[in-house]
């Protein structure tokens, strides 16, 4: 694997030569597994306001995009080096390959992929990853912050922590998430349902609860591999709740393979669904962990339930918090299997008992959002664009 970096990196170092394309723009979202995210939305906003701008989506090879039309090209190859050292503009959600080469005239936009609760980069005191220390870790995500033209932040108290935690000495773009436009777009909603239901076949006169946990940097089987066990039995909620509810399991991308849910009727695996963005919307309630959906769900003001039975060890050993969880959750944390189900009882009774702390945490971290995020990205990049090739012309 070493070997073929170093060539690609040689190659691209050969077409940084190639003149800049001034209107090319590489996406990627997640390591090119999906179509999705911010990444996602501002493409879809240069494809409605800009159609002179040649737009490419990276994707893995053996990943599978559900919208044909979206131009791609397949990652690690040498049509993708090229493209990303004669692109004007890069734009992803998580970290590129370190080994690339960014020319001076390329702007490198990054979205990042959600609030943080959990300790961040050069926040986090120790890295449990596979084949990686912690000092390497660290030294890695600087080197490719320091890329970084310009970091999307959705409230401002990721702003503080993204510059800290990244050593980011780029611009902010403070506008809120672009992939939360779609939440503002009621328009869109009921055609959103009718996607999800379908696809799980799911009856109409049934609800939908959302399990999507966060991924716990320390269950790795080797370099790459990740594994995870659902910490409740699938059968006691279909016996209990199966009539009612149907449960769709969103998992990290890392480990989206590793719940089977052929067995249940009332339970399906979403992990490969496309965006979980249309999951949310379909959703009458969330249980989550301390993954970062929690802030985007909040935009929907929708009952939220926190799945925490590893509480301790997470805070205290894992990743550590930024701010006293227990405390500014909104919604119940549990703990155990018995007392999650007690909550799903009592959904319907979580307005009146959780709201006041809702509304604080809404608050807090849903003070940007307004439906437009994806248009202003959008317009920042055409007007740095323009700036710059203005700039070389004179």
């Amino acid at each position: 694997m070493k070997l073929i970096e170093t060539m690609l990196h040689l190659l691209m170092r050969l077409f940084a030569c190639l003149p800049v394309r001034q209107h090319r723009i590489v996406f990627e979202s997640f390591l090119g597994k999906q179509y999705s995210d911010n990444p996602r939305a501002i493409y879809e906003a240069f494809q409605q306001e800009h159609p002179e701008f040649e737009l490419l989506f990276s994707k893995d090879r053996r990943s599978t995009f559900d919208d044909p039309a979206v131009q791609t090209v397949n990652r690690m190859t040498i049509r993708w080096v090229y493209l990303l050292a004669t692109s004007r503009v890069w734009i992803s959600n998580s970290r590129l390959p370190s080994w690339l080469y960014k020319r001076k005239e390329t702007i490198y936009l990054q979205t990042w992929h959600g609030t943080p609760l959990k300790k961040l980069a050069l926040d986090m005191d120790e890295v449990q990853m596979a084949n990686a220390t912690t000092e390497r870790y660290k030294q890695d995500f600087a080197r490719e912050a320091s890329k970084w033209d310009l970091l999307i932040s959705p409230n401002a108290y990721s702003s503080k922590i993204f510059r800290r935690a990244f050593d980011f000495t780029g611009t902010l773009l403070e506008i809120g998430y672009p992939r939360n436009d779609l939440f503002y777009q009621m328009t869109r909603h009921s055609e959103i349902l009718d996607r999800v239901y379908s696809r799980y076949h799911i009856d109409r006169t049934k609800k939908i609860i959302l399990y999507a946990p966060t991924w716990r940097d320390n269950e790795y089987v080797a370099q790459g591999s990740y594994s995870f066990t659902l910490p409740f039995s699938l059968e006691q909620f279909e016996k209990r709740f199966g009539a009612e509810y149907t449960l769709l399991i969103r998992m990290h991308y890392l480990v989206g393979d590793q719940v089977d849910t052929s067995s249940y009727e009332s339970v399906h695996n979403a992990s490969d669904y496309p965006d979980i963005s249309d999951l949310y919307i379909a959703a009458d309630a969330m249980i989550t962990d301390y993954s970062s959906v929690m802030f985007d769900y909040a935009h929907l003001k929708r009952p939220m339930l926190f799945y925490t039975y590893d509480l301790e060890h997470y805070r205290d050993h894992l990743r550590g918090f930024y701010f006293d969880f227990e405390q500014e959750a909104p919604g119940p944390l549990v703990l155990e299997e018995q007392r999650l189900f007690e909550e799903i009882d009592q959904l319907s009774e979580w307005n009146s008992r959780y709201g006041v702390r809702f509304a604080a945490f809404e608050k807090k971290f849903c003070q940007w959002d307004d439906g437009t995020a994806s248009q202003q990205a959008c317009h920042r990049i055409v007007q740095l664009v323009s700036n710059q090739h203005k700039g070389e012309s004179s």
